[in-house]
């Protein structure tokens, strides 16, 4: 492999291990709007829920929130979180296996809760 080739590979590999912070929860990162997963799933905000309450997926793979609800909500897992919104998108891409439980801290007790299944 010719030295261009390699500094071009080098230099690509750590803008994409900067894009894509760690995040406190360990199976899941925050993902930049750069970086690209496997596949990437939506979950709608609306009518003050998470549609679908309950979303399955690989591991590897992405899921991006999108408020669609004129009210501000966020999503929050345990150790981190979304801001607070009434439009935009989330993106979290999930690195690890398991359940991974989360709600809008706004809305939690009127039932906007939802989990993530990871296979």
């Amino acid at each position: 492999m010719s030295r261009k080739r390699l500094g071009a590979l080098a230099a690509l590999a750590m803008a994409a291990g900067t894009a894509i912070p760690a995040a406190a929860l360990g199976g899941a990162k925050a993902a930049s709007t750069h970086a690209k997963a496997a596949s990437t799933h939506t979950v709608i905000l609306k009518n003050i829920r998470f549609h679908p309450a309950t979303l399955n997926i690989k591991r590897g793979e992405s899921v991006k929130w999108l408020w669609e609800d004129e009210t501000e909500h966020n999503v929050t897992f345990h150790g981190f979180h979304s801001r607070t919104q009434e439009r935009g998108s989330y993106t979290v891409r999930f690195t690890r296996r398991g359940t991974f439980d989360y709600h809008c801290t706004i809305h939690f007790r009127q039932g906007m809760k939802g989990e993530i299944i990871v296979h």
